[in-house]
C-alpha cells in the first residue's frame, strides 16, 4: 500500500495492519499523533531532553503492545494513557533521584525543573505558567494540561486518567487556584 492511501485508513484499519507487521501503517499512527503527545509530555515535563526521550518511549511502548488495544476507546486515549503513565512515572523518578540529592526535598527539585525549562526564544508569559506549572503537584499538573492546554473535556479527562469524574472537577479547580496564586507571587 502507498504511504499516502493510509492517510483514508481510519484508526481501526491502521491498528490491523500494524499488528499485521505493516510498518508504514504503524508510521501514519506515529505521524497522526506526535503533535498530541508531545503536548501532553512537554506539558507536564517542559521543553527539554527529558520531553523527546519521553515521548519516544511512548510509541515504542505502543508498539509492542498495540496487539493489547480492544478498540473499546479511541486510540488516541489509548495513546494518551501511555504518555500520562510514562510522564507520572518521570516525574516521580526525578522527585527521588533529586530527593536524594537535597536537603531541602521538593522545593529545590522544582527549581531545578524550572531552571530547565528557561529558554531565550519563549515569552514571557509562557515562561512565567511554564514555571507555575512546574510548581504544581503532578496529580494537579496532568488535569490543567489535559484541560486546558490539550482541550480534552472533563469526561475524555476522566477516562483518560482512569478518575472518577467528581475528581478531575475537583482537582482542575484546585489546581486552577493553586495556579492563580502561584501566578500573582511570580509576577
Amino acid at each position: 500500500m502507498v504511504k499516502e492511501s493510509y492517510s483514508n485508513l481510519d484508526e481501526n484499519q491502521l491498528v490491523r495492519a500494524a499488528i499485521d507487521g505493516d510498518k508504514n501503517a504503524f508510521s501514519q499512527i506515529v505521524d497522526r499523533y506526535q503533535n498530541m503527545v508531545a503536548r501532553t509530555v512537554k506539558g507536564m515535563l517542559g521543553d527539554s531532553v527529558f520531553s523527546e526521550d519521553i515521548g519516544q518511549e511512548v510509541f515504542i511502548k505502543l508498539y509492542y503492545s498495540l496487539s493489547e488495544f480492544r478498540g473499546e476507546a479511541k486510540l488516541s486515549t489509548y495513546i494518551q494513557k501511555i504518555a500520562v503513565n510514562l510522564t507520572l512515572n518521570e516525574i516521580k523518578r526525578r522527585k527521588r533521584f533529586f530527593s536524594m540529592f537535597s536537603q531541602k526535598g521538593n522545593a529545590e527539585m522544582y527549581e531545578f525543573e524550572v531552571a530547565d525549562q528557561d529558554h531565550e526564544n519563549r515569552s514571557d508569559a509562557k515562561e512565567l505558567v511554564n514555571k507555575a506549572l512546574a510548581k504544581l503537584e503532578p496529580k494537579f499538573r496532568i488535569i490543567l494540561t489535559m484541560r486546558m492546554l490539550q482541550g480534552y473535556s472533563t469526561k475524555e479527562t476522566a477516562e483518560i486518567l482512569d478518575l472518577p469524574l467528581g475528581t478531575v472537577l475537583s482537582r482542575l479547580s484546585r489546581a486552577q487556584e493553586q495556579l492563580r496564586d502561584i501566578l500573582n507571587k511570580l509576577s
